[in-house]
């Protein structure tokens, strides 16, 4: 974990613990390449430390591919996804259209490939799936970012739902997951305001209840730099030698607006004081 990971996750124990809820702990280990057994022992050990708890046993995606595989397959069954053999190089070519803030979006060259043409692009190479978006507008009011929309065909496009290796994708795996853990509240960084209208047309096309969202700012280093694993000095090893638990929930409360000055203070004490109208709505530079 580093900085940043602690800051969406204090938040998250916080909004939970503050009114009674329940906190729910998942291991987002989909990717064989990225993620080993010792990660996820590790997150558990920082949370532990800090002070933020879980109820019930955590649940590792890895372990839950069929769970993933039958809605996959619910929407196929309803033709709402396709196979895509395009590389990387095309996905991102020029002609590509763009986003608003310049992220490329998917042609939907492979959408309506004729039978013949799947066929012979199959026998040479794996492809991914993806679904297959409408022309709607999906709305929705966060509890930090106020009043949000996004229309999927224009700004969002067909996404990816299994990679070409057979791995699920976040967005399918998240969706599945919130509503097998009875999830009625997601709080996380900012930077996934984005995947919410995905994930709530997900939800509405499985038939799946809508939780709702708070998407918390995110820490920016000095250089304007949103914190990073690759910010060595960040990680939460690296902190721990040179503060307790208390004195970076304390800075972190402080930047939060929970606590008027600095004092080291442990995530139950924190709890009295916290309540949405006191956090900042945009991303801030942070520095301990």
């Amino acid at each position: 974990m580093h900085l940043g990971n602690l800051w969406s996750c204090l938040l998250a124990w916080l909004a939970a613990r503050s009114v009674g809820g329940g906190m729910v702990l998942r291991l987002e280990d989909l990717d064989p390449d990225r993620c080993r057994p010792e990660f996820c022992d590790q997150v558990m050990g920082d949370l532990d430390w800090l002070g933020l708890d879980w109820d019930g046993q955590p649940i590792y995606q890895s372990r839950r591919t069929q769970a993933y595989a039958a809605a996959f397959h619910a929407l196929e069954e309803r033709g709402l996804v396709y196979p895509c053999f395009c590389t990387r190089a095309q996905r991102l070519a020029a002609s590509a259209p763009h986003r608003s803030d310049g992220a490329a979006l998917y042609s939907g060259r492979c959408r309506h490939l004729a039978p013949e043409a799947r066929a012979a692009l199959s026998a040479r190479r794996v492809p991914a799936w993806r679904i297959q978006v409408p022309e709607e507008t999906v709305s929705f009011r966060d509890k930090l970012q106020g009043d949000c929309a996004q229309n999927l065909a224009a700004e969002c496009g067909d996404f990816i739902l299994r990679r070409s290796d057979g791995v699920y994708a976040y967005q399918l795996a998240v969706v599945v997951d919130d509503a097998f853990q009875g999830v009625t509240q997601v709080v996380r960084g900012s930077d996934l305001l984005d995947s919410a209208p995905r994930q709530l047309w997900l939800q509405k096309e499985l038939g799946l209840p809508h939780p709702e969202y708070g998407h918390v700012p995110l820490l920016l280093s000095p250089d304007g730099r949103r914190l990073a694993k690759r910010d060595r000095d960040q990680e939460l090893s690296q902190l721990k030698e040179r503060f307790t638990a208390p004195q970076l929930v304390g800075r972190l409360a402080l930047a939060a607006g929970l606590i008027p000055e600095y004092a080291p203070i442990t995530p139950a004490q924190l709890l009295p004081y916290f309540a949405w109208d006191k956090l900042p709505r945009r991303d801030f530079v942070f520095e301990l």
